[in-house]
């Protein structure tokens, strides 16, 4: 890259290290939280004018109350016995990050996709910046194309990248 750089990491520069475990515990307790299913009381764990900012069909969500409305309440009627399972976890100040997944089963409506009863696994990553000993802010990406391809709907027709890890040059017939 040629002239200037732009400038990176703007928003962990000046992270205040001595909080690191002070964030450990609020997204410790927030993920038990969320796998016992709070919806009503989980503002113990998310200021109320949070912002929750989500990837491509998951949307953004202003404040405690969108998420609980437009986030918490459709996933639940969309996804029952569901538990979420960080399969790792990074702290450092005021800011903590996790992926992983939440295993569930399809038992409601999902992006225009008829309850199936089948089990699924929902990948996610998350980014969280926690200051007063709440959750500010919260980056995310769920892979949404994922859980309907096991629900048997291609969002990518044929055209996925998946092809090319296989070494072929168009992906296989469905």
């Amino acid at each position: 890259m040629q002239g200037a750089r732009p400038r990176q990491a703007e928003l962990t520069r000046d992270t205040d290290m001595s909080q690191t475990e002070n964030t450990r515990a609020v997204i410790e307790a927030m993920v038990d939280g969320l796998n016992d299913h709070r919806i009503a009381d989980i503002g113990e764990f998310f200021s109320e004018s949070f912002r929750w900012m989500g990837n491509q069909g998951c949307g953004t969500k202003n404040g405690l109350r969108e998420f609980q409305d437009n986030w918490q309440k459709p996933f639940q009627a969309a996804f029952s016995d569901k538990v979420c399972v960080d399969e790792a976890r990074l702290y450092m100040g005021e800011w903590a990050a996790a992926f992983g997944r939440q295993e569930a089963v399809h038992s409601g409506m999902f992006m225009g996709v008829a309850p199936t009863g089948k089990r699924v696994t929902i990948r996610y990553m998350d980014f969280w910046k926690v200051e007063g000993g709440k959750i500010t802010d919260n980056w995310v990406m769920v892979d949404f194309a994922h859980v309907l391809a096991q629900l048997g709907v291609d969002v990518f027709a044929g055209e996925g990248w998946e092809a090319f890890d296989k070494g072929q040059k168009t992906p296989p017939a469905p």
